[in-house]
C-alpha cells in the first residue's frame, strides 16, 4: 500500500508543535469542507486532511506513526514491519481509529485493529488512574519455558512546548509458561496515577513473539521447515531435528516427498492440551560444483525414467 505522508498532507515539517498542527488543520479543513468549498475534489482531500490531524494530534498515534515513517524508505510499497509497535505505552482503551470515520488502508494498517479512544466526561476529584496497554515481543523459547524479563516501555506526550517526548521506564515481568501470541499479562497498579485518592490503573501488556529464523507458530502449533537430502527422503532416515525445547531424533519414512508433514505431537507451545510441532520436509540438492558431484548427477539421469513435468504434457 502507499505509504501516507501526514506531515505533508499538513503542509508541516516534522518538528511541528501541538499548536502548528492544530492551526494547520482548522486552515484546510475550513478550505476544503465539503459544504462549504468549492474546489475539486474537496470532499476526499478534506478526509485526507482530518486523517492526518486524528494521526498527528494524538501524541502518541504521533509517536507511533514517527517510529514507522523512520523505517520506510521511499518509492517503496508500505507494510508495517513485524513488531513495528512493540515497546509503545498508551493510555486508556489503546490507540485507534475512531468509530465514525472512514480512513484509509494505510491507516486501518498502523492503528485499525485497536479500540477507539473513549472520552467521558471531566474525571471526579478522587477517580482510579487509567489502564495503560502495550505490546511486548518475547522470544518463543520463553513461552516454552516460563521466564523472568525486564521489558522497556516507551510512553509518549507533550512538553511544554508542544512537542512529542519520550519517557522509558522498565517494567518486571513474569511470563507464564504456555503463554500464547496475543494473550495480555496484567500488571496491577501499573498503569495512570489515581486522581486525588483514587489508586493507579493498570498495565496490559498483549504478547507477540519475536520473528524465529527457524520456527513459526500457529496457535499452540509450531511448524519447522526440515531440509532432507533426496536419498534421505527416498531411502528413509532418523535425522537431528532442533525444537524450541532441545534437538530430538525424527524417522523420516521411505518415500517421503517434498512438503510431507511429520507430526511431533505434544513438542508445540505448552498447556492444556500442548500443541504440536510439525516439520515439513524440503528437498535440499547437493551443489554440482565438482566434476565428481556433476558425473553423480548425470549418473542419476541415466539410472531413472523420470519427468517431473509428466503432469503437464497429459
Amino acid at each position: 500500500m502507499e505509504f501516507k505522508d501526514y506531515y505533508a498532507t499538513l503542509g508541516l515539517q516534522r518538528s511541528a508543535t501541538e499548536d502548528e498542527i492544530k492551526r494547520a488543520y482548522r486552515k484546510l479543513a475550513r478550505k476544503y469542507h465539503p459544504d462549504v468549498s468549492k474546489e475539486p475534489h474537496a470532499e476526499a482531500r478534506f478526509k485526507e486532511v482530518a486523517e492526518a490531524y486524528e494521526a498527528l494530534n494524538d501524541p502518541e498515534k504521533r509517536a507511533a506513526y514517527d517510529t514507522v515513517g523512520q523505517q520506510w524508505k521511499g518509492g517503496q510499497d508500505f507494510n508495517p514491519p513485524p513488531g513495528w509497535d512493540a515497546g509503545f505505552e498508551f493510555s486508556g482503551r489503546d490507540f485507534g481509529a475512531g468509530e465514525d470515520f472512514d480512513h484509509s488502508a494505510f491507516f486501518e494498517a498502523l492503528f485499525g485493529r485497536h479500540a477507539g479512544r473513549t472520552r467521558g466526561p471531566r474525571a471526579p476529584q478522587h477517580a482510579r488512574g487509567e489502564d495503560h496497554h502495550a505490546k511486548v515481543l518475547i522470544d518463543l523459547e520463553d513461552a516454552y519455558r516460563g521466564a523472568q524479563r525486564s521489558v522497556s516501555l516507551h510512553m509518549p506526550s507533550l512538553d511544554a512546548n508542544g512537542s512529542v517526548t519520550m519517557h522509558e521506564r522498565q517494567v518486571d515481568v513474569s511470563i507464564p509458561k504456555g503463554i500464547r501470541e496475543g494473550q495480555h499479562l496484567r500488571l496491577a497498579g501499573l498503569g495512570g496515577p489515581g486522581r486525588g485518592d483514587g489508586p493507579a490503573g493498570d498495565l496490559y501488556l498483549e504478547i507477540a513473539f519475536r520473528p524465529h529464523p527457524l520456527f513459526r507458530v500457529d496457535g499452540r502449533d509450531v511448524y519447522l521447515d526440515l531440509p532432507v537430502a533426496p536419498w534421505e527422503a527416498a531411502l528413509g532416515a532418523v535425522v537431528g531435528t532442533p525444537t524450541p525445547d532441545g534437538r530430538v531424533q525424527l524417522s523420516v519414512p521411505p518415500g517421503s516427498a517434498a512438503g510431507r508433514k511429520l507430526r511431533l505431537k505434544g513438542k508445540g507451545l505448552p498447556g492444556q492440551p500442548p500443541g504440536d510441532m510439525y516439520a515439513v520436509l524440503a528437498i535440499a540438492l547437493p551443489p554440482s560444483d565438482t566434476p565428481k558431484a556433476q558425473d553423480a548427477y548425470r549418473s542419476m539421469a541415466q539410472a531413472f525414467d523420470f519427468n517431473p513435468r509428466a503432469a503437464f504434457e497429459a
